[in-house]
C-alpha cells in the first residue's frame, strides 16, 4: 500500500473541471466530478496529450491534441486514437484538502 499525499484543497478545483498535479515527479490529473474527485496519469496513451487540459463530460475527459476519450474513473480508454488506458490512482478527501495515493 502507497501512501496519501496531499495535492490540492477542494476549494481550488470546481466541479466539471482537471487540473494538473506534479505528486514526486509524475504528473497526475486530477478530477472534480460532481464534488467525486478522480486522478489518473495526465499523458494520453496516444501521443503523450495533457489530459489535464481536455474537456470533461459526465466522467469522461478527451484529450486536447487527438480527441481520445477515457473514463476518468477507472483511466480505461473510450475512444481512439488512442487504444491503451492510463494508470488511476486513489484519491482520498480530508476536510478541505485532497489526497492522491502513490
Amino acid at each position: 500500500m502507497g501512501k496519501f499525499v496531499k495535492v490540492a484543497e477542494k476549494k481550488n478545483l470546481s466541479s466539471g473541471q482537471g487540473t494538473l498535479v506534479d505528486v514526486e515527479g509524475r504528473k497526475i490529473a486530477l478530477f472534480n466530478i460532481d464534488n467525486e474527485f478522480y486522478a489518473i496519469d495526465d499523458e494520453c496513451t496516444h501521443a503523450s496529450g495533457p489530459l489535464s487540459e481536455g474537456s470533461v463530460e459526465g466522467t469522461v475527459v478527451t484529450c486536447p491534441w487527438h480527441g481520445a476519450t477515457f473514463d476518468v474513473t477507472t483511466g480505461e480508454v473510450l475512444g481512439a486514437p488512442a487504444f491503451d488506458g492510463v494508470k488511476k490512482y486513489n484519491v482520498q478527501v480530508e476536510g478541505n484538502d485532497i489526497k492522491i495515493e502513490i
